[in-house]
């Protein structure tokens, strides 16, 4: 014997029956081998799908790495994660803070803005690879020791790479050109000067490598 609402024109049973196919229509369409095949063929080529992998090979201070990376791995994961070179920080990982800065066929570039496959087959410096082999420091990394400008250190490897860039492409004319350039890098610690004094030390140094 059918239940009826007093406010309702449908009865209980009618509306367990309408629920009752509503619930199974999903689990119908994922049985049919149609929609199943299409979901497999999907997942093996990896169009759409979230676990697709690409084969990447990143020069990094000049050795070669193959890795197989999600496409929408950053530069930077790549590198930390990856590599295991943790020289590169994660600061806000927005591209804000400059914490990330690495070189990228010998120009500066947030790695933390830049998938891992826009840096195929091209030479990648992080701060790792700046000193030489025998283990004397770059002329840069050298001034940021003798001017004391390495704050709390986290900065400090973005900091550094970008001042080389500063004067790689030319902007180390003055303090005030220094400053300029030097502002995407962001840090709260107060040692500016001395990162100016260091930059201008290793300017004349750098410009005859």
């Amino acid at each position: 014997m059918a239940e009826h609402n007093p406010r309702s024109t449908q009865s209980r049973r009618e509306f367990l029956t309408v629920a009752a196919g509503t619930c199974a229509a999903p689990l119908a369409y994922a049985a049919t081998p149609t929609a199943a095949a299409a979901d497999t063929s999907a997942a093996a080529t990896g169009k759409g799908g979230a676990d697709a992998i690409e084969t990447v090979a990143l020069p990094v201070n000049g050795q070669l790495h193959r890795l197989a990376l999600d496409p929408r791995t950053t530069l930077l994961d790549a590198l930390r994660d990856h590599i295991g070179l943790t020289g590169t920080k994660k600061g806000c990982d927005h591209g804000q803070c400059g914490a990330c800065t690495v070189h990228i066929d010998g120009h500066r570039a947030l790695s933390c803005m830049t998938f891992a496959v826009m840096a195929e087959g091209r030479a990648v410096t992080t701060i790792e690879g700046l000193a030489e082999p025998g283990g004397r420091l770059h002329p840069m990394q050298q001034a940021f020791v003798d001017h004391d400008a390495f704050q709390c250190g986290y900065c400090t490897p973005g900091q550094i790479m970008s001042a080389i860039a500063c004067i790689k492409e030319g902007h180390a004319s003055s303090e005030a050109d220094i400053r300029e350039f030097m502002s995407g890098n962001l840090c709260r610690c107060a040692a500016y000067p001395n990162i100016v004094a260091a930059i201008m030390q290793a300017r004349a140094e750098m410009q005859e490598l």
